[in-house]
């Protein structure tokens, strides 16, 4: 029987995601930019998509730009903010324990000329107010920050900081990774004061390939990708209607945070019962865990569990094997990284499969001693 809890690198396609899927791909392929019946129908999906996505952000349907992942979103936020801002100058704040697809956008900026700060976090991964406030000078014109570390599970006071931030030096664009917070803390863009925030379908039961931007209005990026007039021209390419059908369907479920905060608090709870070594780096986001079984490997642990049918993860599924640049940057020593483990929780997770993951370290360690 399967147990998986790599949740947070993807998720499972839940039924109302896959149904609105086979709905548009079956009945509705019309192309949206088409003027016809066809095009026509296809057009009003696309928009009431739109409309329901932005409405559990708290945004307006026409502040949300479809794209194809939260890395394209986070690339166009990070990259084109950037270029729309620096006539206010080139310094960008952001942190060292970022996603890639936010680290290498910094990255590429800097080959520009941009000055980039990269705050360490805290113990937990997290980012404080203080730490962003020291560090804002007259020439910063964007700040980027997770909303939830992607591997501690680490939630940052985006509101905060961007309130702050902004009396500090109101010409800064502020933008957040929220693709591994969106449903599962709360977040409103407006209230959060943001003028830029990535999300991603594939994390909340819908399907890869979408993803999504939340652009304030007033906030006049240029566009990523040129072509076409698709997205009022914001992001060029046929929208991927059936992608979007299932992620508008996925926002519309019930995310279940209850259930998947005591299935974490109930593995917790275990793990230092039953496994007194392990190291356990508590954060509040509700579907992260990251443990570590310092003197033993993580690969060798994963390989173990995977012979159960129990799938963990040692860092973001980017990384594919790397070791873990959040685990580092928050200073952690080389054993307790070397041995960290990633247990994503989902609304589909179980007891038993909590059960089966508890008892499959109970035996890993067993067997390592004999």
């Amino acid at each position: 029987m399967e147990h998986y809890f790599d949740n947070a690198a993807t998720t499972k396609t839940c039924e109302a995601a896959r149904n609105a899927l086979i709905e548009v791909i079956d009945n509705n392929y019309g192309n949206p930019s088409s003027t016809h019946t066809l095009g026509r129908n296809a057009k009003n999906i696309l928009e009431n998509c739109r409309e329901n996505i932005a409405k559990t952000l708290g945004a307006k349907p026409e502040e949300i730009i479809f794209t194809s992942c939260g890395s394209e979103s986070d690339n166009t936020a990070i990259i084109m903010g950037a270029e729309l801002n620096k006539r206010n100058g080139k310094h960008i704040i952001s942190s060292a324990a970022e996603h890639d697809a936010v680290r290498k956008s910094l990255d590429e900026l800097e080959k520009r000329g941009f000055c980039i700060t990269r705050l360490k976090p805290d113990k937990t991964g997290r980012i404080t107010a203080e730490s962003v406030i020291n560090e804002i000078r007259d020439d910063t014109v964007l700040i980027s920050l997770m909303l939830v570390n992607n591997e501690t599970g680490a939630v940052t006071d985006i509101e905060d900081i961007c309130k702050k931030s902004k009396e500090k030096n109101p010409n800064i664009l502020f933008h957040t990774d929220a693709v591994q917070g969106f449903m599962k803390v709360p977040f409103n863009v407006k209230k959060a004061g943001v003028d830029m925030a990535s999300i991603s379908g594939h994390k909340i039961h819908a399907i890869k390939g979408i993803g999504a931007l939340f652009i304030k209005n007033g906030v006049k990026l240029k566009p990523f990708i040129l072509g076409g007039e698709q997205e009022s021209g914001k992001r060029a390419g046929t929208e991927a209607l059936p992608q979007i059908a299932a992620f508008s369907a996925a926002c519309g479920e019930n995310p279940q945070i209850e259930k998947i905060r005591e299935l974490k608090n109930y593995l917790i709870s275990n793990f230092t019962e039953k496994i007194p070594e392990i190291k356990i780096i508590k954060t509040d986001a509700p579907h992260i865990l990251n443990v570590s079984m310092p003197g033993y490997r993580s690969e060798v642990l994963m390989n173990f569990l995977e012979a159960k049918e129990i799938y963990v993860s040692k860092s973001s599924a980017c990384k594919q094997g790397k070791r873990s640049h959040v685990l580092e940057a928050m200073g952690l020593s080389s054993e307790i990284i070397d041995g960290a483990l990633r247990i994503g929780i989902s609304r589909f997770n179980t007891k038993d499969d909590a059960d089966a993951l508890i008892n499959g370290l109970i035996e890993a360690k067993k067997l390592a001693h004999r």
